[in-house]
């Protein structure tokens, strides 16, 4: 973590002060000399303004990569290279994802110091959306009805991946207290394992605050999943990650970015996330029935089956879904800022507004009328 004036996206509308240093050119320079792909001047073309990691574009005489860089007690290379294997088993089943490059050792994840690299090819498209914050709503239907045939097609092309579980739970979206008969029951049993987790909740009535809040929208839930199958799915299905080409006059998507997500959830999981990161602007509530995008949810799903039809009841799990779908992810941030960047504040708002927040507005007017919409179209 450094002082630097590289902004990136923090947790609320604001730009702030990044927390991992920036990639310089010195370390890129190692990391490169480790890999037989690139030889030549290179040069520094943009610097990623997400949060969780430091990445940049770098154009090389062979063309542009990728370059991302996590703290090792983020992601070691074991852990990133479970994200990487999808990836690769999503391209063997035909689905337009980056390149991930390996060294010359073969692997595809290295280690320099205190932290762990992946690099990529730059894919294929525009990014529409580079400078776009994740909370960020789309608005253009014709792409959100692109953006849910595509996730579709990801979920066809999933089918036959069989790793097991992620090995962590930082930074990782997974749907183990979704499915859990007794998710507090779930959690006490998991926070042996995440100390850092632990140390924040012993700060909290948490186990108040979810009988209050997450247990009645949770009732009869995990009956319900016990019929939808695990599949490997992207779990942050926003439209900044997703490359752009025109396909006469409207834009199709050229290439699925950032699998840092990616875990074996479900299909109606990954569909939900995409309504939830698409058609509602969290950072903007204060706008009432302006900050839900009915008509954006309703394109998302109707790209979506027009791929992969859905039966009604599947429909109706989803919106019931939809109003937790974010909880396992929250609980992930809130470990990631208690415990890696030491930063309580962060960790407040990812608990109170994230975790917490999210649930709540669900049963608001705007989220009960998104709710209404998408069983009204089952």
């Amino acid at each position: 973590m450094t002082e630097s004036s590289h902004r990136v996206h923090g947790v609320g509308p604001d730009e702030v002060a990044a927390d991992w240093p920036p990639l310089r050119e010195d370390e890129i320079s190692q990391l490169l000399s480790g890999y037989r792909q690139w030889s030549g001047d290179w040069q520094l073309a943009w610097h990623s303004p997400r949060p969780l990691s430091a990445a940049a574009l770098v154009d090389t005489a062979q063309g542009r990569i990728f370059i991302k860089r996590h703290h090792h007690s983020v992601r070691t290379p074991a852990q990133l290279e479970e994200e990487h294997r999808f990836i690769a088993h999503l391209a063997r089943n035909g689905l337009p994802v980056a390149e991930v490059f390996a060294d010359r050792h073969g692997r595809t994840a290295a280690a320099l110091g205190a932290w762990t690299y992946e690099i990529h090819g730059a894919g294929e498209g525009e990014d529409l959306y580079r400078e776009t914050p994740s909370w960020t709503p789309l608005t253009a239907l014709d792409q959100a009805r692109e953006a849910g045939a595509m996730l579709a097609r990801l979920h066809v092309a999933a089918a036959g991946h069989h790793a097991p579980q992620r090995s962590t739970h930082l930074l990782v979206a997974r749907d183990d207290l979704i499915r859990a008969d007794d998710p507090i029951a779930a959690l006490q049993a998991q926070l042996a394992g995440r100390p850092g987790l632990a140390e924040d909740l012993d700060r909290r009535d948490w186990i108040e605050d979810f009988q209050r809040m997450l247990l009645p929208l949770h009732a009869g839930l995990a009956e319900r999943l016990r019929g939808e199958p695990r599949l490997w799915a992207h779990n942050d299905w926003h439209v900044s990650n997703l490359l752009w080409q025109p396909r006469g006059e409207a834009m199709g998507i050229s290439t699925v970015l950032d699998f840092g997500l990616a875990s074996p959830t479900s299909a109606l999981f990954d569909l939900a996330t995409a309504i939830e990161r698409n058609a509602v602007a969290w950072l903007a509530l204060e706008d009432g029935m302006g900050a839900v995008h009915i008509d954006t949810a309703l394109a998302l799903l109707e790209g979506y089956r027009d791929v992969l039809p859905l039966a009604p009841a599947r429909v109706h799990l989803l919106a019931d879904l939809l109003p937790l779908v974010h909880v396992d992810f929250a609980l992930s941030e809130v470990e990631y800022f208690q415990s890696i960047t030491r930063s309580p504040a962060n960790a407040d708002v990812a608990y109170d507004t994230f975790l917490l927040g999210h649930a709540r507005w669900f049963s608001s007017a705007p989220g009960q009328a998104l709710l209404q919409a998408l069983h009204a179209v089952a």
